[in-house]
């Protein structure tokens, strides 16, 4: 099996993040209580790809992803507290707070993409099999991850198109990791749960200071808890499915 392999394979799973942007085609215009709902959604999405992240990561080792859950709420909470100095944040068209929301969550996901990326590589290393499962496994992850993304941006004025693009750079980050993972597979396997934790955290705190308060503002409590669990519950099922 060659690098190329692994490079392409992990592109492709990046590729796949923008497919989440489709589903907005169909509804570019979200009125005002819906845009809260749609920020709930998200919300979930993201609850639940944090569960599968800590499942994984406990799975080999505890106190590795206790320690990554640590690192990345108190990365998000810094991060959040610097950009908030700034009241001229821009985000494509967007400004203000909105544009700060969106640049989060935009980073955010891009985190967790690393984690992915040492995950396809680490496979890697275990055969063509196992590598090419787990890739399609995070291809078919990636397609809600990129509709949540979608679900922030659309609704607050940015296209689909560029939903979509942002959406594909938020996993670029896959291709990038995936080779040296795969080529120093000893080095890269015991700092994974690390990073689970890590992107696992930075989107639970990210979920619980940003998302939800915004969702709120917009929309009753009831809606927005039920549109969070179900999204939450829809991408835990997705992971269970993929991976068993």
């Amino acid at each position: 099996m060659s690098v190329a392999t692994v490079f392409l394979a992990a592109s492709l799973t990046a590729l796949a993040t923008g497919l989440g942007a489709l589903p907005l085609l169909f509804g570019r215009r979200i009125e005002r209580g819906g845009l809260g709902l749609a920020t709930a959604v998200a919300a979930g999405f993201m609850v639940g790809a944090s569960v599968g992240l800590f499942w994984e990561g406990v799975g080999s080792s505890p106190a590795r992803t206790l320690a990554g859950v640590a690192l990345g709420a108190a990365f998000i909470f810094v991060t959040r507290r610097q950009l908030g100095h700034h009241r001229h944040v821009q985000f494509g068209t967007l400004r203000g707070a909105a544009a700060l929301g969106a640049l989060m969550i935009v980073g955010v996901m891009t985190l967790h993409s690393f984690t992915e990326g040492i995950g396809i590589g680490v496979s890697f290393g275990d055969g063509v099999a196992l590598g090419g499962l787990i890739a399609t496994a995070i291809a078919v992850h990636n397609i809600p991850e990129g509709l949540a993304i979608s679900l922030v941006l659309v609704p607050r004025g940015i296209s689909v198109t560029r939903a979509a693009a942002w959406s594909v750079f938020s996993s670029l980050p896959q291709p990038l990791m995936a080779v040296p993972a795969y080529l120093l597979v000893e080095w890269f396997e015991p700092i994974l749960p690390v990073g689970l934790g890590f992107a696992g955290g930075a989107m639970i705190w990210m979920v619980g200071a940003q998302l939800l308060p915004d969702a709120l503002r917009t929309s009753a409590p009831v809606p927005v808890a039920v549109a969070t669990g179900a999204a939450t519950a829809a991408m835990i099922a997705i992971q269970v499915a993929l991976l068993g």
